[in-house]
């Protein structure tokens, strides 16, 4: 066995591992995030978002200022990388064997992408505990804005800005249909009992974040309609553009509880997830 063969071997072994240590790390973001949206919908609270609903980053700046938060910063940037590496896995050597037909290779750099956004969260919460950069005062919305206006700056930007809308709303209705087809079902060693508690949890969490990003995939659409970057949002946006419709504080608590069931979901996944080892790594 030559070097390269023995580390992939290595990395292999430990890659059940490192997926479900970033299942889990994205669990308790999301948990965070549909609490902190709970809390906007409801009027109470005093958070690092001012009360209001938040995204991702809000979400590890409240951890910061938890009791020992630089320490459950560590912990959950070490998951957000752990998470990256699984899904550079999922999407470069296809561990959960999607094909390379053109849905299949779709559905793996959309997987492909997840990792990049995961290494960026990581750095992020890295930041905060180390204090350079910015220290975390872009929020996701600005984020959104600036990467939407470097979009439109080039050639066809335009088209390009609404390709990612389309893909954005693709991921939603993606993650619809996972949810009324419930196909994670497969992926999970779980008895008949515990598939009757985790099942309407998980479809219920996935019902929720496929809605969120249709409406951020089209916040994308609008700013390509409009050529107006400052159209685009990211999650922040979104919850706070349901929160000001009628009824809003009822239509953001809904999606904010859904959004405790996707990171409940995530937690799940960490649990009883079947993790494919790809025969490269094997």
């Amino acid at each position: 066995m030559n070097a390269e063969t023995s580390m992939n071997a290595e990395i292999g072994e430990r890659l059940p591992a490192l997926a479900r240590m970033g299942y889990a790390a994205r669990g308790v973001i999301y948990v965070i995030v549909g609490g902190l949206a709970a809390l906007a919908a409801w009027g109470g609270g005093q958070t690092a978002g001012g009360g209001q609903a938040t995204d991702s980053k809000g979400a590890l700046l409240e951890l910061l200022g938890a009791p020992f938060g630089k320490l459950l910063l560590a912990l959950i940037a070490v998951g957000l990388l752990c998470y990256a590496a699984w899904r550079a896995a999922q999407a470069g050597f296809d561990a959960d064997r999607h094909g390379t037909d053109a849905m299949g290779l779709a559905i793996r750099i959309g997987l492909g992408v997840s990792a990049v956004i995961h290494v960026g969260l990581a750095v992020f919460a890295l930041s905060l505990i180390t204090g350079w950069g910015s220290g975390g005062q872009s929020s996701g919305d600005e984020s959104s804005r600036e990467w939407t206006a470097w979009l439109m700056s080039q050639p066809y930007g335009r088209w390009l800005v609404a390709a990612v809308g389309l893909a954005v709303v693709g991921a939603g209705l993606a993650h619809l249909v996972k949810a009324y087809k419930a196909s994670f079902v497969a992926r999970f060693d779980m008895n008949p009992d515990e598939r009757r508690i985790i099942v309407p949890v998980s479809r219920f969490g996935l019902t929720a974040r496929g809605v969120v990003f249709i409406i951020i995939g089209g916040f994308f659409l609008l700013a390509a309609i409009q050529q107006d970057p400052n159209e685009a949002r990211g999650l922040s946006g979104a919850l706070r553009a349901l929160q000001d419709q009628p009824y809003g504080w009822l239509l953001l608590a809904v999606v904010a509880v859904g959004l405790v069931m996707f990171g409940a979901y995530s937690l799940i996944e960490a649990r009883y997830r079947r993790i494919q080892v790809p025969d490269e790594l094997r």
